[in-house]
């Protein structure tokens, strides 16, 4: 006669027990959700940016293995067709170019260039090629090229800054402070600034702009700077005068202190004198304009002057 073992049910006390490791389940659950939605709240972008943030790393690792695999079997090319095809596939392809920096370059010259890329998968954009193509560019000095995921280009551009109006016959081109020719400009635009004239002047760029700064009160009465024989400057003031320099860089900056230190006890910038000659080491040479009368005699401090009328 068979017979039937009946198991007890659960006491209370196993149930109760039971029941209080469920209600703790609960709550550890509650707990790290809440500390989780806390963390996301935190994070200065959205879910949606941070799943796109995933997809871009898994997608990152996926053409990682895939080159390794594919230039492992020697197949590079291959691989680098597929990658691309692959990210185009997931929208990583230019779309957009975000152009930064630009004041007085033609913007569109830029865009020119970044264009060409459009539509190509992003892993294939060569942005050191198109560096070197902005860096033709007259006005750009530097340039940066990223990318920013999935679909835009970010160009970065450093503008050379324009320093003085370089005249060749007459035609006249904006210059940086280096000589670089930036854009060719009318007569009429190249007006208030520093006129640079004689050949090879562009070059001699940076050594006027010393010279200038030993005589700070001059330097704002200078409106054109020629270089003479490729050896010395003559400077054209705003009042039509002209001041010879003799050769050599010390004696040059020398002459014009001198006659800046003139300059303030004789006011001799807007009076008769049509031309100063300081060639001369010991004396200066003035030069009257024809039927004027001769100008008053100089401070005695100064270096013997010469007059000569004609």
């Amino acid at each position: 006669m068979s017979q039937t073992i009946k198991r007890k049910g659960k006491s209370a006390r196993r149930s109760a027990a039971s029941q209080g490791k469920a209600r703790k389940v609960r709550q550890a659950r509650a707990r790290t959700g809440s500390a989780l939605d806390g963390a996301m709240a935190l994070l200065p972008f959205s879910e949606e940016t941070m799943h796109r943030l995933f997809m871009a790393m898994i997608l990152g690792g996926a053409v990682a293995l895939a080159w390794i695999a594919a230039s492992m079997a020697g197949v590079p090319t291959m691989a680098g067709q597929h990658i691309a095809a692959v990210a185009a596939d997931a929208g990583f392809q230019v779309r957009r170019v975000d152009v930064r920096g630009v004041e007085n370059l033609n913007e569109l010259k830029v865009y020119e260039r970044a264009l060409a890329q459009r539509d190509q998968a992003m892993p294939t954009v060569d942005l050191v090629a198109l560096r070197e193509q902005l860096l033709e560019l007259s006005w750009v000095k530097d340039a940066r090229v990223s990318r920013q995921l999935p679909d835009t280009l970010v160009i970065d551009i450093v503008e050379r800054r324009p320093h003085a109006v370089l005249r060749k016959a007459e035609k006249f081109a904006l210059i940086d402070a280096e000589g670089h020719e930036l854009e060719p400009v009318t007569a009429q635009q190249a007006k208030g600034r520093l006129i640079l004239s004689g050949p090879s002047a562009g070059k001699q760029v940076a050594k006027l702009a010393h010279l200038l700064d030993a005589a700070p009160a001059i330097r704002p009465q200078v409106r054109e700077a020629e270089w003479i024989g490729n050896r010395r400057w003559n400077l054209t003031f705003k009042s039509d005068q002209v001041l010879a320099l003799p050769e050599g860089d010390k004696e040059s900056a020398s002459a014009l202190v001198t006659f800046a230190r003139l300059d303030g006890t004789n006011r001799l910038i807007g009076g008769k004198v049509a031309a100063f000659d300081m060639r001369s080491a010991d004396r200066i040479y003035l030069r009257m304009p024809s039927g004027a009368k001769e100008s008053a005699p100089l401070n005695s401090s100064a270096p013997t002057a010469s007059q000569e009328a004609q």
